[in-house]
């Protein structure tokens, strides 16, 4: 059996290359990707601070790979806890902006999915600690 640190960065490289999928076959879309040239998609303006808040976004499931195998228990855990709700809300934001293709909802609920066992599965990591 996999360690719970082997476990979570498991889950971690594979919600990031889901959030990674999606973005990319995003681009293949023709309506996507005329919005995506004009700088406005759905109402978004597609400017250098909105793609830093989406780089920074984006950077927390990466550095998760990192942190879950390097951590402590109790800071792995809540780093864990706290990057997994931070995804799992942004992920369902998500869903009222704009229209959601049936690619995009295909790819989050798998993303949300995962990220809401990650939290699961770091809260029951954390409570065997007190006990």
């Amino acid at each position: 059996m996999k360690s719970r640190k082997e476990l979570l960065t498991i889950l971690w490289i594979f919600v990031t290359l889901n959030y990674l999928y999606c973005d990319l076959i995003g681009l293949m879309d023709a309506n996507l990707l005329r919005q995506y040239l004009t700088g406005r998609v759905d109402g978004l303006t597609i400017n250098e601070p909105f793609l830093l808040g989406a780089g920074i976004l984006m950077e927390i499931p990466i550095a998760m790979v990192l942190l879950a195998n390097v951590l402590p228990k109790t800071a792995n855990g809540w780093a864990n806890l706290v990057a997994g709700c931070i995804k799992t809300a942004v992920m369902i934001a998500t869903f009222f902006i704009g229209s959601a293709t049936l690619y995009y909802i295909f790819f989050a609920s798998i993303e949300i999915a995962t990220t809401l066992f990650i939290i699961m599965y770091a809260w029951r990591w954390l409570r065997e600690e007190v006990t």
